[in-house]
């Protein structure tokens, strides 16, 4: 990788000198998040650090935020998506990149305007009652006075969002665009009106997106009903249904060609048995003989398959239902009714007549919901418009197959394809009043015409009551948040973003729209020059997981199991919130969270300040290195291993693998920093000749740490930081480079020796019931052998060992196998443990362990229990059984050894 790096703003050649007892003015006294992160972030953004320079000569990197609804606050998907979008900015912004992270806001039509619909209902009001502009305009105040919570949250987590340029759906620039690209696909025969099937909800009165329909299994009824004579031996047919009121909008019955059973019936008619109409027995592929009967009801006006039946085969398509969902102009006694009252009522008739086979209830079944307002979608055959998407969709294809927009993970890649190569027209009319109005008008005389941006309609002509999808204006907002169709500094320099970060579970709701619109403008001039298709919205598309609760079950209101991001703030910090998400985010892998892991990041932000407070109080600051030999083993290891660790962590971040970069980084500052060097550090401070050298390369590591965290938690590592180098802010700091040594090899391996010698001591001490801060006399046979004279300050330090004394008698000894030789440690154990309370306490844990056992046990034993809970909660019952069982056999071994001292 190559980039324009500034130079660091906190060189250790600048950092001012530290000693022992330095002043820690600046930093607290312990690491309370709710303290510092306000002001922190208030901080950044008051010094301009998010704001992005279209004139600079620095290479460009930029990232549009998915818009969130105005209604909307933040959840948990929100913070993975904003935690991942803002660890990629911070990280480009060290690296001597100009960023540009672009915030906005949706106007999400149905949303909105239901909430503010609620409002004037609980006046006992309506929107008709004030008309449509009047109405639009106390939607305005609305958002004026109560939209754009998530704004505020936002700051919450840290987002380094660019504010200046932060965009509205329904804002002038944007409506600019939306109009503009309406014409120009109008005009070029894109846009069309036509009468196909929607999503209906009668609640709404409009259609909806396919993403706003949620499937729920209901309980409902099977219904077989005849068709036909009553008389077995006359021609009939039997169907079934879930809704039998839909039968009134019946204008054929489908067979499958080959069906032996029909081809008598096949070009016939049935009479309907409420309306008269004849029903022809058709015969479609589509049919499957095997199911049912072999014969089903087509309903063309309120079925999607029926529909695609009703254009093969020329049918007539009565549309039974009006907008709210009440039977109408059937000319039958169930016209005024509602659907559902219809449902028992047309049932009951038939039955009546004796058409009525069988029932089967209840009958579960999977039927979609609106989102927002609850009730059962209706598929309805209605006057919309639509975009013809074959073009635009085999352009978006292209653009994935010919590499100019890479997806990561590249396993998305064929959902993408699927999606794309078998794409259906896009209906983007809803029956709303908040919205992009359409910008269609019609004459007196049935004139239409399409107006653009700046034109005007003829006096006395009428604009097309509908409004936008609301996909359609977050479709252009790649382009048009930069002013498109102007051409701008921001489209010139920003343009096509680097990359979108957003949910596998939109792929093809929001990003495909994306493309097909990106693609479709890609050789206006205002977005450079290039032949049509050359340019696309995006370089790479990185789709992360859905974020579900810590036994991997999805996050519902439903289930209660959902998680309020803020409240995590508010009790364990937003960095632990942000260090938790990242953590765990896998390129198209769910991840699973619970509050164990928030607490666990937040605990890990307390070690990070606890460790460079130590680091503080003991005068270490980054400052120039000594000459490599004059560093001890462990000063090169770590040096060394933090070169390994960025080099990791670069590559992690460039695959988007925050995961592994995260996981890197924790182990590395919890385990080999804190664990190891900064114990072996307290040693070396005692020796004048490692002292100062120790003081710089910890001060080192800990700058360089501390950068190499800041994408994915800023807080801490910003308030740690400046006092640490005596920098501006960590935001403006360099991303940490390659030192340019040769790895030691022999010193880390001289090192990973010291561990295993001190760790198997450790244990030992362990197994013998040694309390960790009594030292023991003991001699190292063996440790010159094993190279490790070096060492021995620092292995008797951490393992508590002593120099061995007069009286000194051998009552155990630990054998460890190095790599040049076995180091022998004979220990003095006697006096060291009171053998009665030692059993005592071996006694009592060995109950509570068996106790333990004996529970679980009887979880997996009872067959109940197991066919009712998660497999999570299943798994970490058997975990608990094992441990149990581990620490049963290890405390039986050392009451066997107390009986023996």
């Amino acid at each position: 990788m190559t980039s324009s790096v500034p130079e660091n703003p906190a060189n250790p050649a600048d950092a001012q000198d530290r000693s022992v007892g330095s002043d820690l003015t600046g930093l607290p006294k312990s690491w309370d998040p709710s303290e510092v992160e306000a002001e922190l972030y208030q901080g950044w953004v008051d010094a301009g650090y998010f704001e992005a320079d279209a004139t600079s000569d620095k290479p460009p990197y930029s990232i549009v935020l998915p818009p969130p609804n105005v209604t909307g606050s933040l959840h948990m998907g929100h913070a993975l998506d904003h935690t991942l979008m803002d660890a990629l900015s911070r990280r480009k912004r060290m690296l001597g990149f100009e960023v540009l992270w672009l915030p906005g806001m949706d106007h999400a039509g149905i949303a909105t305007q239901t909430v503010v619909e609620k409002q004037l209902a609980a006046e006992g009001k309506t929107k008709e009652d004030f008309g449509r502009e009047l109405f639009i305009d106390k939607v305005w105040d609305w958002k004026r006075e109560s939209g754009g919570t998530i704004g505020g949250q936002m700051r919450r987590i840290g987002d380094g969002v660019d504010w200046s340029r932060e965009r509205f759906t329904m804002d002038d620039g944007l409506s600019k665009a939306v109009q503009t690209i309406f014409k120009r696909m109008f005009d070029d025969g894109l846009i069309y009106r036509a009468e196909r099937l929607v999503n209906w909800s009668p609640v709404l009165q409009t259609a909806i997106s396919d993403i706003e329909v949620k499937f729920e299994d209901v309980e409902g009824e099977l219904v077989s009903l005849r068709y036909g004579s009553l008389n077995d031996d006359e021609p009939h047919v039997i169907v079934a249904t879930t809704r039998v009121e839909t039968m009134l909008g019946d204008t054929a019955v489908a067979v499958h060609p080959d069906d032996a059973r029909y081809q008598h019936l096949l070009g016939t008619t049935l009479e309907h048995p409420f309306t008269g109409r004849q029903i022809p027995i058709i015969a479609d592929d589509y049919v499957d003989p095997e199911f049912g009967t072999g014969a089903v009801k087509i309903t063309p006006a309120h079925d999607p398959n029926d529909f695609e039946m009703g254009l093969r085969h020329n049918l007539p398509m009565p549309t039974i239902m009006d907008k709210a969902g009440r039977i109408a102009d059937t000319g039958t006694e169930f016209d005024g009714m509602d659907r559902f009252e219809a449902r028992v009522k047309v049932r009951e008739a038939l039955a009546e007549q004796g058409r009525v086979v069988a029932e089967k209830r209840p009958y579960l079944h999977s039927v979609g919901h609106s989102e927002r307002s609850g009730e059962s979608i209706e598929p309805r055959l209605s006057l919309q418009w639509w975009v013809k998407v074959d073009g635009l969709a085999a352009a978006a294809g292209d653009a994935i197959r010919n590499g100019d927009t890479t997806i990561h993970p590249a396993s998305q890649e064929p959902r993408w394809f699927a999606w794309v190569d078998n794409m259906h027209d896009w209906c983007i009319s809803r029956q709303l009043w908040w919205g992009h109005r359409i910008p269609i008008w019609y004459g007196p005389n049935g004139e239409t015409v399409c107006l653009g941006a700046d034109e005007t309609p003829p006096e006395g002509w009428v604009q097309d009551p509908d409004v936008l999808d609301t996909w359609f204006s977050s479709g252009l907002w790649p382009f048009s948040t930069m002013g498109w169709p102007d051409a701008t500094d921001e489209l010139a320099k920003f343009y096509p973003t680097s990359v979108l970060v957003t949910g596998y579970d939109i792929l093809f709701f929001w990003v495909a729209r994306m493309m097909m619109f990106g693609t479709y403008v890609a050789s206006d001039p205002a977005l450079g020059s290039g032949e049509a298709g050359s340019k696309v919205p995006f370089k790479d598309i990185f789709l992360h997981g859905l974020v579900r609760d810590q036994f991997g079950k999805k996050m519902s209101k439903s289930r209660g199991n959902g998680i309020d991001p803020l409240d995590w703030v508010d009790r364990f910090g937003a960095d632990a919130l942000r260090f938790t998400l990242a953590r765990g985010a896998n390129p198209g892998a769910d991840l699973s969270v619970g509050e164990d892991h928030a607490q666990s990041s937040r605990n890990f932000a307390n070690k990070l300040f606890n460790a460079t407070k130590f680091a503080l109080m003991n005068g270490a600051a980054p400052a120039p290195l000594p000459a490599r030999a004059e560093l001890t083993d462990a000063d090169r290891w770590i040096l060394d291993r933090l070169d390994e660790v960025r080099a990791e962590v670069d590559v992690a971040f460039e695959r988007y693998e925050f995961s592994k970069a995260c996981e890197g980084l924790y182990h590395f500052a919890w385990d080999e920093v804190c664990d190891w060097y900064l114990e072996i550090a307290k040693v070396q401070f005692g020796d004048p000749a490692q002292a100062d050298s120790t003081r710089t390369v910890l001060g080192n590591v800990l700058d360089a740490l501390l950068r190499l965290l800041h994408p994915v938690i800023p807080f801490v590592t910003e308030t740690l930081w400046k006092v640490l180098t005596g920098g501006e802010s960590i935001v403006i700091a360099s991303w940490p480079t390659p030192s340019g040594d040769v790895a030691d090899v022999v010193a880390a391996q001289r090192v990973a020796d010291m561990q295993k010698l001190v760790t198997e001591v450790r244990r030992f001490r362990s197994d013998q019931g040694l309390k960790p801060s009594q030292k023991v006399g003991a001699r190292l046979v063996g440790i010159t052998d094993a190279d490790l004279s070096n060492q021995v300050h620092a292995t008797r330090a951490l393992a508590r060992l002593i120099e061995p004394a007069e009286n000194f008698t051998v009552t155990a000894s630990v054998e460890v196998r190095l790599t040049k030789a076995t180091v022998t440690v004979e220990l003095d154990t006697s006096g060291t443990v009171d053998l009665v309370a030692e059993r005592a306490r071996l006694v009592k844990d060995l109950a509570a362990s068996e106790k333990e056992l004996t529970q679980t046990t009887s979880k997996l034993s009872n067959e109940a229990f197991l066919a009712k809970a998660p497999d999570a909660v299943v798994d970490k019952i058997k975990s608990r059984q094992q441990i149990a069982i581990e620490e049963i056999a290890r405390i039986t071994a050392r009451l066997e050894t107390v009986g023996q001292l």
